[in-house]
């Protein structure tokens, strides 16, 4: 199976060449761009692992701007940038905008190599960790409105008699309710449950909601 597949994004045509060849020896797939628009109309899919190669200063959108355009559109494919024109602001910039490496060319094998292996584990583990924070959210979805208020309160750390209070609901009632959201939320206890609406961002939006009244 082959690692991934390389966008590369660079207005010469010989440097692509040669770096699409190289790249496929290397066993990656490879996409090459003439211009960030191209790579803008034809969006790599992001369900499949991959790395951007991006240079600063193309005609049209530069490297930099279509940075801030994959951000704009959610894009989580990690990018490196290769330039013959390195500055430290670009670099920094860059960076900071979550860009993975900055390379200057000319660029050594390994070097390069080097690079787009450590974007494409780290890419790996976030999209993990996105699948996984998909799942909890499918699981989130199949609560009952109720079900979803009695979730909502156990994370906040409610004991059934003051969730009942709230709800105008008898404690026994709140308990079945509670059973089920455990069983829909497949977890064992409670502190796997907050554990989860953590992960999901429930607690912390609700912890700023303010008090409920």
């Amino acid at each position: 199976m082959l690692p991934g597949t390389i966008h590369i994004v660079d207005d010469d045509a010989s440097f692509r060449r040669a770096l699409e060849r190289h790249l496929r020896q290397a066993g990656y797939e490879v996409a090459t761009y003439p211009s960030a628009q191209h790579l803008l109309d034809r969006r790599p899919d992001e369900s499949k692992p991959g790395c951007i190669l991006l240079d600063v200063r193309i005609p049209g959108l530069s490297g930099p701007e279509l940075q801030d355009r994959m951000t704009e559109l959610g894009s989580t494919l990690p990018i490196i940038f290769l330039t013959g024109y390195a500055d430290v602001p670009t670099t920094v910039k860059t960076i900071k905008a979550g860009a993975e490496d900055f390379l200057t060319k000319p660029v050594t094998s390994e070097q390069l190599l080097g690079a787009i292996k450590q974007a494409m584990a780290r890419n790996e583990i976030a999209r993990g960790a996105r699948q996984e924070l998909d799942a909890l959210r499918a699981q989130l979805a199949t609560l009952t409105p109720r079900e979803h208020q009695v979730f909502e309160l156990v994370v906040q750390g409610r004991i059934n008699k003051q969730i009942g209070r709230q709800l105008g609901a008898t404690e026994r009632t709140i308990k079945a309710h509670r059973h089920k959201v455990m069983e829909k939320m497949g977890v064992q206890s409670l502190a796997e449950l907050v554990s989860m609406a953590e992960r999901m961002g429930v607690v912390r939006r609700l912890d700023g909601a303010g008090p409920q009244s």
